[in-house]
């Protein structure tokens, strides 16, 4: 589904992912291990078609991600319905003036009916058990209660990869274990998942591939 073939990334001239090569099947957890600014949040977003290569490649279900073919709609919409994306600071993707707002802006674009979109938001609050933050502005939340929101805007969108930039950063207890639970559930009905942790108990829990970054921002695919 996800493929990398030596892929470079740099940000002005500094090397942030160097020769990078490694892929991910349908339905597979991959962990992302490895220190701060090995280049893990770096490859995400490349994953996610806010980036791209400037050396390699890297294919999305056979089709080459580039900044040309991230400018055809039609084709970008389909893209982002597919994959998913949760910010390590969800406050960085919440832009609504609530939280009802925000889950449903996904699938107003997708230009389902209204019905269709009133569903998809309440399964989402229900699911994420934040029904009673529906009214709320985005702003106003706790950081628990935003990841919690974040996660339930992608989840309107029903994506078939999700990626998640350390999700457990700041959250209490709690908030951790449910999370945690959320990714199992993912993983049980078949998604495919990226995620960047420094937990390697999560990562054991979770992940069977993992890809350790290193401090010269190259990647071992471990298995």
């Amino acid at each position: 589904m996800i493929e990398l073939t030596d892929v470079c990334y740099a940000y002005d001239g500094v090397p942030a992912l160097r020769h990078v090569t490694a892929a991910a099947a349908e339905g597979e957890t991959v962990a992302l291990l490895g220190p701060n600014g090995a280049g893990k949040s770096t490859l995400l977003r490349l994953v996610n078609g806010l980036i791209f290569p400037e050396v390699g490649q890297y294919l999305f279900e056979g089709t080459e991600i580039t900044a040309r073919r991230m400018r055809e709609h039609r084709y970008a919409k389909w893209f982002h319905q597919r994959v998913g994306y949760v910010w390590q600071n969800p406050a960085v993707q919440l832009f609504s003036a609530s939280v009802w707002e925000e889950l449903a802006f996904g699938p107003e674009q997708m230009g389902l009916s209204a019905a269709e979109v009133r569903q998809r938001v309440e399964d989402a609050l229900a699911l994420c058990g934040i029904e009673h933050l529906a009214a709320r502005a985005p702003y106003t939340l706790s950081g628990g209660e935003q990841k919690r929101t974040a996660i339930a805007a992608v989840l309107t969108m029903n994506p078939a990869v999700w990626t998640l930039d350390e999700p457990l950063a700041a959250l209490d207890e709690a908030g951790a274990a449910w999370l945690t639970d959320f990714l199992r559930a993912l993983k049980r009905a078949g998604k495919t998942v990226l995620f960047s942790t420094h937990d390697t108990a999560l990562a054991d829990a979770l992940a069977g591939v993992r890809w350790r970054f290193t401090p010269a921002r190259e990647v071992r695919v471990e298995r």
